[in-house]
């Protein structure tokens, strides 16, 4: 596995926080994207009067929103374990949850798809 951080982190210390950083702003970009994903489902269902009241866009989203940060967090576990008891298990976990959080945001905004 390689490790990829900014050059300008000397420490450890320093490379862990930049890995935190980037992992808070790719959460918020999620967040962002989950609440219009989320929205737009709700509006799905309600505009969709097949099938009985709807297909339940909405509540399958909320579903696989669920497991997806199970999965996530326990997939970045495992990754980080490399480096288990180490100075680098913290900073490996975290550039793991910003990697996904982030692959994560791109399946939120194709779930938006107009017919």
């Amino acid at each position: 596995m390689v490790l990829a951080t900014p050059a300008t982190a000397q420490t450890q210390a320093q490379m862990t926080a930049q890995a935190g950083s980037a992992y808070k702003a790719a959460d918020a970009a999620m967040t962002a994207q989950w609440q219009r994903t989320y929205a737009a489902m709700k509006r799905r269902d309600a505009a969709d009067k097949t099938r009985g009241g709807g297909f339940g866009y909405a509540a399958a989203t909320l579903a696989s929103q669920r497991a997806w940060l199970a999965f996530r967090d326990r997939q970045c576990m495992i990754e980080g374990g490399e480096f288990a008891g180490g100075s680098l298990q913290p900073m490996a976990r975290l550039q793991c949850a910003a990697r996904l959080t982030k692959e994560r945001t791109m399946q939120l905004k194709g779930l938006m798809w107009q017919r």
